[in-house]
């Protein structure tokens, strides 16, 4: 794998994958320390093994307890850290914040500006100064308004500074022997909830349920987006299949509800990534058309 970077009008220069990584091990050896924030991740898993690489005993991993990460996820996490050999804390945030919860456009940007806040104190504490996140490149094609608060925080995102994509950390993960490396797409468990409904940890703990019935069904990809009382099932479009029996149908609507749903629905095109989203396009699209118009 490798990107071209221009040097001149007619002049480019291949960039491999192994290039990026000594990169990315500069990047991370120059803090002289650092702390990452680690979810358990693809991305943050692979940041947490280059950092334990490049600092030794002067990497920490932080992650941050909250009803927005399932337990599985936690659980990973510290696999995880015990597998790469890096030190691992975590922070308890059991509250939801105000502005987190009215779950606005920019809940992102608040969850991120609290979160990191707490992960940066944690860093000061261990007289750290560099707090690194596991953004990569293909993280500036959707809407993440939680990158702009790293940014006013002086959060580094060496993956990206380094020029990593996605398909790259996972083919870098896969010759580092890392279990996470075909982990599918993961993200916090307020992104099921429409903007503009309240988050309260009730849903997200049914949301959570409802998701380790489909994980425990066989599922790998998948999402259970909340719609007020009814749950709107994703899985990965080539999964769709594993659906279509009456008996699959019965158990699978049967656990969703045991979770705190009332009624189960399926999503007929399967997983998309930022599928809530599509809300956003929506309206920035009609002043677009609007003004084509005139």
């Amino acid at each position: 794998m490798s990107i071209l970077s221009k040097t001149s009008a007619t002049e480019t220069t291949e960039i491999t994958i192994e290039e990026k990584y000594r990169r990315l091990s500069r990047l991370i050896a120059e803090t002289g320390g650092a702390v990452v924030a680690f979810s358990g991740g693809v991305d943050s898993s692979f940041l947490c093994h280059a950092a334990a690489a490049a600092l030794g005993g002067r990497a920490v991993a932080v992650t941050v307890v909250s009803p927005m990460l399932p337990a599985s996820e936690i659980a990973a996490a510290a696999d995880i850290a015990r597998r790469v050999g890096i030190e691992h804390i975590t922070i308890e945030e059991p509250e939801i914040e105000d502005e987190v919860a009215r779950n606005t456009k920019e809940r992102c940007y608040h969850c991120k500006k609290r979160e990191f806040a707490a992960i940066q104190r944690a860093a000061r504490d261990r007289g750290i100064a560099a707090v690194l996140d596991g953004s990569n490149m293909d993280d500036l094609g959707d809407y993440r308004p939680g990158l702009r608060a790293l940014a006013e925080l002086g959060i580094a995102s060496p993956l990206r500074e380094a020029g990593l994509t996605k398909g790259e950390i996972r083919e870098l993960s896969r010759r580092f022997n890392l279990p996470t490396w075909d982990k599918p797409a993961f993200a916090c468990l307020a992104s099921r909830v429409p903007y503009g409904e309240t988050i309260t940890a009730e849903k997200l703990s049914r949301i959570e349920k409802a998701e380790a019935a489909l994980r425990a069904f066989g599922f790998r990809q998948f999402r259970v987006r909340s719609h007020g009382d009814i749950a709107r099932v994703e899985v990965a479009p080539e999964e769709r299949n594993l659906f279509f029996s009456e008996a699959a149908l019965d158990d699978i609507s049967k656990k969703i509800k045991n979770a705190g749903f009332l009624y189960a629905a399926f999503e007929l095109e399967g997983y998309r990534m930022g599928s809530m989203n599509r809300a956003i396009a929506a309206e920035t699209a009609v002043p677009a058309a609007e003004e084509a118009r005139r």
